[in-house]
């Protein structure tokens, strides 16, 4: 019988098997862009976190599905399923809905739908490394 565990899980930059998400709180960047998503990456990995990178929605959607994950940092305009189609999804999981979920988006959060409250934070793009980790920090903690 195989255990997710003893899985290996495709990421941005590269294989990762899953005891190394163990000891590291794991972030799922999901982020179409693939020179900020490489950046993002690098960032959360430097400050301590383990990285799962999603190129849209549906690719975030199977890792949820697979992986422990303990918050979600999504772009809010992605194709094939967006940041808001994902919120959705997580928050009518009955197993997902208790995440945090960071959206990153260039848009105004004035001018976003009203689908964006069903975030913890939303960030403005570009969005510095400070307020991202700051914001992932503080939704860790609060869990």
């Amino acid at each position: 019988m195989i255990r997710l565990d003893d899985l290996e899980m495709p990421t941005g930059n590269g294989l990762h098997s899953a005891h190394q998400h163990e000891e590291r709180p794991c972030v799922l960047l999901v982020e179409d862009d693939p020179a900020l998503r490489r950046y993002l990456e690098v960032v959360l990995d430097r400050h301590g976190y383990a990285v799962l990178s999603a190129g849209d929605g549906l690719e975030a959607m199977k890792f949820l599905l697979t992986a422990r994950v303990d918050v979600i940092v999504t772009d809010a305009l992605m194709p094939n399923l967006d940041g808001y189609e994902l919120c959705r999804f997580v928050r009518n999981s009955e197993h997902l809905a208790h995440l945090p979920i960071i959206l990153l988006s260039a848009l105004d959060p004035r001018n976003t739908t009203d689908e964006s409250e069903q975030v913890n934070a939303f960030l403005a793009k570009p969005v510095s490394p400070e307020d991202l980790l700051a914001t992932c920090a503080t939704h860790l903690q609060s869990r």
